[in-house]
């Protein structure tokens, strides 16, 4: 079973609507017994990091996070705002966040290069593998998905970048460590690869092997 987390995030549905066409019996779920039980645990959702945090410490479920699912071996996938709260913090209202990774999220410059750089980046773009993950098995590299955001993260190391993408400036769209996978995309607004992706985080064990 596949637990996503509920934490009274917005598009939790969406997700839940994308697995149950994959075939995979998923639940949105805030009980620390169904979320310990589960085979997977996802992280989704659109919103401001601050809020995210404070839902997230206000039920417990951040150190449940990563002391019990991270810290458990359990695999973890972030989505979106998912990607932005598992490092130490954010610019988007000074957040502290769940410091799980290394690293900052940082917004979007409105210039760049001389030119206006809209914000936030609402559309497809490209996704440029850097190194292998056992979530992309089966989507070529340079497949295009769907981003809402604003915010982009800056891993601390370059060996938790799983994934680059260019707005403006080139960033980390997937990042990872041991049993823990994150997309700043919408996996489940982005068609046929980003289900494939969602299968395969289904699917996966955990490990990198």
């Amino acid at each position: 079973m596949i637990a996503i987390l509920d934490y009274e995030g917005g598009n939790l549905a969406s997700v839940l609507r994308a697995l149950d066409h994959t075939g995979f019996d998923a639940c949105i779920t805030r009980d620390f017994e169904t979320i310990r039980r589960a085979d997977h645990v996802i992280l989704p959702g659109v919103g401001a990091a601050r809020a995210t945090m404070h839902h997230l410490r206000a039920r417990g479920l951040d150190k449940l996070i990563r002391e019990e699912v991270i810290g458990g071996g359990i695999p973890f996938l972030g989505i979106c705002i998912g990607v932005q709260v598992i490092f130490a913090s954010s610019e988007e209202e000074e957040a502290e966040c769940l410091g799980i990774l290394p690293g900052s999220v940082r917004r979007f410059p409105s210039v760049f290069a001389g030119e206006q750089l809209k914000v936030p980046q609402i559309g497809w773009n490209q996704v440029r593998f850097c190194r292998p993950h056992p979530i992309f098995s089966g989507v070529e590299d340079g497949a295009s998905f769907y981003f809402v955001n604003s915010y982009y993260p800056v891993p601390a190391s370059e060996e938790l970048v799983y994934a680059k993408t260019t707005y403006g400036v080139e960033f980390a769209s997937v990042v990872g460590k041991g049993n823990l996978v994150a997309t700043q995309f919408h996996l489940e607004k982005s068609g046929v690869p980003g289900l494939r992706m969602l299968e395969n985080f289904c699917r996966w064990d955990g490990s990198l092997c």
